[in-house]
């Protein structure tokens, strides 16, 4: 067996089509979307496909699952996104892909205390050589550094790793599938940005075909399609092995830029694409759980017990706290 059998080599391609998807995003935002919203696009990337997973599924919270849907919506939707679009605006397109490729690690770090999960020596220098590898393959010279813009990307990238580790830890209710928990934590972030954006931004401008097109494929596929998947993968894989997948995302940038825009590989890029899909793969192991204390044996019986027989004594796992 090498590090994914086939089933999770399946399950990881599919979800690595989410991040895939959201390596287009700046693509398709500098060239088919309007300019200097950020707050708009960001309501109108996760509303309508909100409401479209919520169409087909028929489905709401119940009990606390409202709660929960809430902080997961906050945490990977409403925060999340006009989190990143100011890091986009504020910071070269490398800078803000090499802060994202340190998501495996503050998972890892995450998981320890919500999961219970400690990462292993590989999972750590997988993460470290995801971050130097993405770094090789966008980061370039003298790029010019934001404390707004770094501070508002970090802290993006570090809600959505916290959520990946609580939507890891809370799975789904057993009635639920996963369109309806991924369309509830859309129309969660969505209470949130759609205000935020009117009072903000304004009335949003008249939009052309062109931006029609873009908005339909940022909510029907990257974010409708792209969240299903990513959350399938997180259920399907865990938390860590998933976050890896992200690595997807400025590899499908960059490569994006090659086609369209015409851009050159240095030689630097192409080792620096090698690391990124290398610690990529390696990162998909599953991650060990703390082990459980050791069993715990009776005591033997006095010599001054009854002669009568008794049933034999079996050993007693201590129990282990969730």
């Amino acid at each position: 067996m090498g590090i994914m059998d086939r089933k999770r080599a399946g399950i990881a391609a599919t979800a690595a089509l989410a991040p895939a998807a959201w390596g287009t995003t700046y693509l398709v935002t500098t060239q088919l979307l309007p300019e200097g919203r950020p707050l708009l696009l960001a309501a109108l990337r996760a509303l309508p496909a909100g409401l479209l997973l919520l169409l087909i599924g028929r489905k709401l919270p119940k009990g606390r699952w409202w709660g929960r849907a809430a902080v997961l919506g906050m945490l990977n939707i409403g925060l999340f996104f006009p989190l990143t679009f100011v890091g986009a605006y504020r910071l070269p397109g490398g800078v803000a892909a090499t802060i994202g490729a340190i998501q495996p690690l503050l998972v890892a770090g995450f998981s320890i205390g919500v999961l219970r999960v400690r990462p292993g020596r590989r999972t750590l220098l997988a993460g470290l050589a995801g971050v130097g590898g993405v770094a090789l393959l966008v980061l370039k010279s003298g790029a010019r550094l934001d404390g707004v813009g770094i501070a508002a990307m970090v802290t993006a990238i570090a809600l959505m790793a916290m959520g990946t580790v609580l939507a890891r830890r809370w799975g789904r209710p057993a009635d639920a599938t996963l369109l309806d928990l991924t369309a509830w934590q859309l129309l969660a972030g969505s209470v949130f940005l759609v205000p935020l954006a009117a009072v903000v931004e304004g009335a949003p401008p008249a939009l052309s075909g062109a931006n029609l097109a873009g908005f339909a494929y940022l909510g029907l596929l990257s974010t409708a399609l792209g969240y299903v998947l990513w959350f399938r993968g997180i259920a399907h894989l865990g938390a860590g092995p998933t976050s890896f997948l992200g690595l997807v995302n400025p590899v499908v940038a960059t490569v994006g830029g090659l086609v369209v825009l015409g851009q050159t590989l240095t030689g630097w890029q192409v080792l620096g694409l090698l690391v990124a899909l290398g610690a990529l793969v390696v990162g998909q192991a599953p991650a060990a759980r703390k082990p459980a204390p050791a069993p715990v044996s009776e005591p033997p019986v006095p010599a001054a017990a009854p002669a009568a027989p008794t049933a034999p004594l079996t050993p007693e796992l201590a129990p282990v706290g969730r």
